[in-house]
């Protein structure tokens, strides 16, 4: 599919390009990058400046190991959305160098983003408008500037933990965007049947980690909390308590509710996830419970989807320990990677 592509690139972008640096990358869209890329020609992340977002924002590029050999050559994308609270530059996932079919783009999502357009602008924080900055921004952004096939068909979105959340939440805000989305061990359901979940983001949106800590004497520096500085609940998706419906914004975005937006509208749709030993303090545990109810809805619906829950991860590769951290998403991107390799080239 990708060589009976016939596209005519953009003037100004990367096909000038010979293979000892990272590629020139034009600004647009309403990103002004900062600086010049660092890494290397095919592994390097730029800076960039959106006023949809406060800050600087990094944006992790990946690229085939032959994709200066054929400047007539056009790949699929892949959007891969990191955790909370983690950075684009350290994904570092071998397993997303593995392919030489696609290009992978790991955006900026900030230590607590949740992958959404905030309700309340007006925070400390400043602007909040993450999902435009990715679905508006970088996709065309990422188009524009690299030799990818523009379709649909030719682009994915996958996440891990708040990434997870994203991937599901982007696929069926735009499923006109993507043909492929998977969460590793996401926070797919933030219902009120997961309100253990939803209350886990409400401590990352209030910073609430960082009062325990500082109550906690002796124990932690409450000043090295990721979360600092602490706002409203509210701030977020508006009041996250489910009584006489003041929660519907969060109904709204929860992805389990909403698995019909993806039925029908040619989306893969994957699930992976552990059971953190079957520990209730370990995150994954909750998390297996989320994907459960997901799963329940899709077979509710009657939609096809991958579903893997690898438990304790003794049967899922050499890395993982069913709980919830890059051993076992390193596991699930090696699965991933080849399944989404396949789609694109169908």
């Amino acid at each position: 599919m990708v060589a009976a592509m016939a596209l005519t690139l953009p003037a100004g972008t990367a096909q000038a390009a010979d293979g000892t640096a990272p590629p020139p990358m034009t600004n647009g869209f309403g990103l002004t990058q900062v600086g010049t890329p660092t890494g290397s020609a095919t592994n390097f992340y730029l800076t960039v400046t959106t006023p949809e977002v406060t800050g600087e924002q990094h944006i992790k590029i990946i690229l085939p190991s032959g994709y200066y050999d054929d400047p007539a050559r056009r790949y699929p994308v892949l959007y891969f959305l990191h955790g909370s609270p983690d950075d684009p530059v350290q994904q570092t996932y071998p397993a997303l160098s593995m392919s030489d079919r696609m290009i992978t783009v790991i955006p900026d999502g900030g230590a607590r983003s949740w992958y959404a357009n905030w309700l309340n602008q007006k925070t400390v924080l400043g602007a909040q408008n993450w999902e435009n900055f990715h679905l508006k921004q970088v996709i065309p952004f990422i188009d524009a500037n690299l030799r990818t096939i523009p379709t649909k068909k030719a682009r994915a979105v996958a996440g891990v933990s708040m990434g997870g959340f994203g991937a599901f939440h982007y696929a069926q805000v735009r499923p006109d965007l993507f043909s492929q989305t998977a969460s590793l061990s996401g926070d797919i359901d933030l219902s009120a049947n997961s309100m253990d979940l939803r209350m886990a983001v409400v401590a990352s949106v209030t910073d609430a980690l960082g009062a325990v800590c500082a109550s906690a004497s002796g124990y932690c520096d409450p000043n090295d909390s990721p979360y600092k500085p602490g706002v409203d609940s509210d701030a977020l998706f508006g009041s996250p308590y489910p009584f006489f419906n003041a929660d519907w914004r969060w109904n709204e975005v929860d992805p389990s509710q909403h698995m019909d937006r993806l039925a029908g509208a040619g989306i893969g749709v994957s699930v992976y996830v552990g059971d953190g030993g079957g520990s209730p303090a370990n995150m994954e545990f909750w998390l297996a419970g989320a994907a459960k109810n997901v799963k329940a809805r899709m077979d509710a619906l009657g939609m096809p989807y991958y579903y893997v829950n690898y438990g304790d991860g003794s049967g899922w590769g050499t890395l993982c320990d069913g709980g919830h951290n890059a051993g076992c998403w390193e596991e699930d991107l090696r699965d991933l990677i080849p399944r989404l390799e396949r789609a694109f080239a169908s």
